[in-house]
């Protein structure tokens, strides 16, 4: 009993205490290996699929935030992936939900480098782990059942089992991942648009839902993406 009451202290020391700042030179060489996934369209065909996880996640979650009722989400081979809610086709909640994808990655990296820049690395890493957790009970198909378990157990186990200096170089890595992977999704979207594809998008969704151009919602998401990554940048830049 005592060693339980005990361990409760450390655990919440160890989730909110602060660990100290890597070197700049592993800060660098992150964004470095971040770029090296994002850029080369060999690599990207299979990073993008943390991005999916992210912008189905964004979806799942805002549907859930502004009350509609979350089916199950399924993620594909191809990186594509798909979110079922049930409620009104129309109103508030509906574009809300619609616009979560795109802007899911980018926000999730600026917020990961808010944590970074105050020294919470643990935190970050528990917190990507219990999200993940929460989107696996929402995953119905088993690739993206695959994936996700890959994914949250990483986390997991980079969490656990290594020291301070491999959790730092891991945290900035996902971090810039997804600042610099939320990036390409918009500018993909809108070259597929231009050549007449994706007419179904979430932005020609959101088209219908506000009958405001899909251009205007192509710009926000690339407003997001660019904004969060610069301003998350500066932050794990420390400038």
């Amino acid at each position: 009993m005592d060693t339980a009451v005990t361990a409760l202290p450390d655990l919440w020391d160890r989730l909110w205490g602060t660990q100290p700042d890597p070197d700049l030179w592993v800060v660098l060489a992150t964004l470095v290996a971040a770029l090296a996934v994002v850029v080369p369209h060999g690599f990207w065909r299979v990073s993008r699929n943390a991005v999916t996880i992210a912008h189905e996640g964004g979806h799942g979650l805002v549907a859930l935030v502004t009350g509609r009722q979350l089916t199950g989400i399924r993620l594909h081979s191809d990186t594509s992936g798909l979110t079922v809610s049930r409620g009104k086709p129309y109103g508030l909640g509906m574009i809300l939900t619609a616009a979560a994808g795109y802007t899911a990655p980018p926000l999730l990296g600026l917020g990961g480098a808010a944590l970074l820049a105050t020294g919470r690395i643990t935190l970050l890493l528990w917190l990507a782990t219990a999200l993940l957790v929460a989107l696996l009970v929402m995953i119905r198909n088993a690739y993206g059942a695959l994936t996700v378990v890959v994914t949250g157990g990483t986390f997991l186990l980079i969490s656990w089992l290594t020291g301070p200096q491999v959790q730092a170089a891991f945290a900035y890595a996902v971090v810039w991942f997804l600042l610099l992977g939320g990036v390409r999704p918009a500018f993909e979207l809108q070259a597929k648009r231009a050549r007449g594809g994706a007419g179904d998008s979430d932005a020609d969704q959101l088209s219908r839902l506000t009958h405001a151009p899909a251009g205007l919602w192509l710009f926000l998401f690339h407003a997001v993406s660019l904004c969060a990554l610069i301003g998350g940048g500066r932050w794990l830049l420390g400038v």
